[in-house]
């Protein structure tokens, strides 16, 4: 039997080493159109800027080795560029030279990747990407001299590469047409990242949309001109399904090509994985889009399986991702509030600002974490993180959750690794629990940070139950005063009505609103308390978000 693969690096090549391993005597072929099939293609931002210095420390497979390892015929330089189903065959193009010839199969597997989105500007052809090894040598030519540079788009690459060139010593301007970077996460949750940006250097432009590009600069709409010897496009990706649709294979409204749950296309001879294919959505069954190695690697794993005859099926997709930008981790799992709130979705939104391992052992580093909770099924819906280290393991661990069916209230109960050096007794994960318990019990009501003006001009009393001090120094306008020591004996000085109570992090907002309650009064907790509300969008610059005391960092569990 012959299986043709076109496309290498991690669905292809995936599929390839896995089919060699359950068929021995199968004739595999890969096609690939570039000239290295098998490389580490998120890693190329950092060879870019000289993080990974060796360029070889990128490719981890050649033809030679594949062929000597796994017998597997690979052919770099090769694009596929017409399928006939009807016969089996493709007509394949030698890149370097032109020449066409046939190539027969049993079976297909196309993995032809993402292509990098080029917005339709005047003279945007100059700008480069960074998709593979010949994308990564131009643009490290390209900067070698340079003094400034244009990324255009806030996503994955956008940031990863605009830090990058930072260390490169260029002045670099990241230029992102919607108010904020990193879509997947919430505004309240992205701020902390932009002004890590700016503290850097880099010229930060929200909001702003590129209209020429030229010679030397880069036009906005607002009529700047930015400095750009190097300009480099990032604003995304889009399947590569352009061999299936001319073949007549069925593909989604938004170009991925449709595939079941074993992998196959409309057609029962083709399968197709990566990020060229539609996955389905883990919280509500929809087509999705997630471009991510794992997933891919992972498709190319199961249909090397099926094809075998092996019984397994893929599975749907969170989009659980990370970033690093400046030494702060970025990550998420599941759908944001923001998509929950386009859909239409109930849901509850907790906020904590706990510290990555005990605050008494030296070292410790402050996070914010989101967790996203249906009201009526207790059902994790997603999760955000931004902080420094052990931000990712507690996405990661909240991520599993999800996949293993667990509730949010269950996380209260997980037992994790704890050592003073790594984590707290009560992880932050289990902190997350807790804290949903309390809503699921009643115990407490929240609001979040947006609805706060909305509460107050209603006529609703803000009450801050930190210390003068605290209060002082970092103040939510328009709030009164009485730290939670002294709330008792004070309880007569409380004007009528409703009150938001607020501290740094919400644990005493938490601890307050219990005592208010049981005095008769309604208390609700501004969720996050200062932290999260002074990192909502278009805060002044000069509010601080500096870390509450070590007794705040549980928010409002308890």
């Amino acid at each position: 039997m012959r299986i043709v693969i076109v496309g290498g690096v991690a669905g292809g090549m995936s599929a390839a080493t896995r089919l060699r391993r359950l068929d021995e005597d199968a004739e595999i072929v890969v096609l690939e159109r570039s000239g290295h099939v098998s490389f580490a293609n998120c890693g190329l931002p950092y060879h870019v800027g000289g993080v990974i210095e060796e360029r070889s420390a990128l490719l981890l497979q050649t033809p030679q080795s594949l062929g000597a390892r796994f017998g597997l015929d690979v052919r770099v330089g090769r694009e596929a560029v017409a399928l006939d189903r009807a016969s089996r065959t493709l007509r394949v193009r030698e890149v370097a030279t032109g020449a066409e010839e046939e190539l027969g199969y049993d079976v297909l597997i196309l993995s032809p990747g993402a292509t990098p989105v080029r917005p339709p500007v005047p003279g945007m052809e100059r700008a480069l990407v960074l998709r593979d090894v010949e994308d990564t040598d131009e643009v490290v030519a390209a900067v070698a001299g340079a003094r400034s540079a244009v990324v255009v788009g806030g996503g994955f690459i956008g940031v990863e590469v605009a830090e990058n060139l930072v260390h490169r010593g260029l002045d670099v301007a990241l230029v992102e047409a919607t108010g904020q970077i990193m879509a997947p996460l919430d505004p309240e949750m992205v701020e902390p990242v932009h002004a890590r940006l700016r503290e850097r250097g880099v010229d930060l432009r929200l909001g702003s949309a590129v209209t020429a590009v030229g010679e030397r600069t880069v036009s906005l709409a607002d009529g700047t001109e930015l400095p750009a010897d190097v300009v480099l496009a990032a604003v995304g990706v889009r399947p590569d399904s352009t061999l299936a649709r001319a073949a007549g294979l069925e593909t989604g409204p938004r170009g991925g090509i449709v595939v079941d749950e074993h992998l196959r296309t409309s057609d029962p001879h083709v399968f197709a994985v990566g990020d060229a294919v539609e996955k389905r959505d883990a919280l509500d069954g929809s087509p999705s889009l997630v471009a991510l190695a794992n997933t891919a690697n992972l498709q190319g794993r199961l249909a090397a399986d099926v094809i075998a005859g092996l019984d397994v099926a893929d599975r749907p997709v969170l989009g659980t991702s990370v970033v690093g930008v400046f030494g702060l981790t970025l990550a998420s799992t599941g759908w944001s509030e923001k998509r929950l709130r386009a859909a239409g979705r109930a849901h509850r939104a907790i906020h904590t600002h706990p510290a990555n391992h005990a605050g008494y052992y030296p070292g410790a580093e402050g996070m914010a974490l989101k967790l996203l909770v249906d009201p009526e099924t207790d059902a994790i819906l997603g999760a955000q993180g931004v902080g420094g280290a052990g931000v990712d393991k507690r996405i990661d661990v909240i991520a599993t959750a999800i996949t293993g069916g667990l509730r949010a209230a269950d996380l209260a109960e997980l037992e994790l690794a704890y050592s003073p050096l790594y984590g707290s007794a009560k992880d932050p994960v289990n902190m997350l629990g807790y804290i949903d318990r309390n809503h699921r019990d009643g115990l407490v009501e929240t609001i979040q940070w947006h609805e706060l003006q909305d509460r107050l001009e209603a006529g609703a009393v803000l009450l801050d139950v930190r210390t003068p001090a605290e209060h002082e120094a970092m103040p939510i306008p328009g709030g009164i005063n009485i730290e939670l020591d002294r709330l008792r004996e004070r309880l007569g000085e409380l004007p009528e009505g409703e009150l938001v109570v607020h501290c740094q992090a919400g644990l005493r907002g938490y601890l307050a609103a219990r005592v208010l309650a049981q005095h008769g009064r309604r208390a609700v907790n501004l969720d996050g308390g200062y932290l999260t509300w002074a990192a909502r969008p278009g805060r002044d610059e000069d509010e601080t978000t500096a870390a509450g005391d070590d007794t705040d960092r549980g928010s409002s569990a308890g």
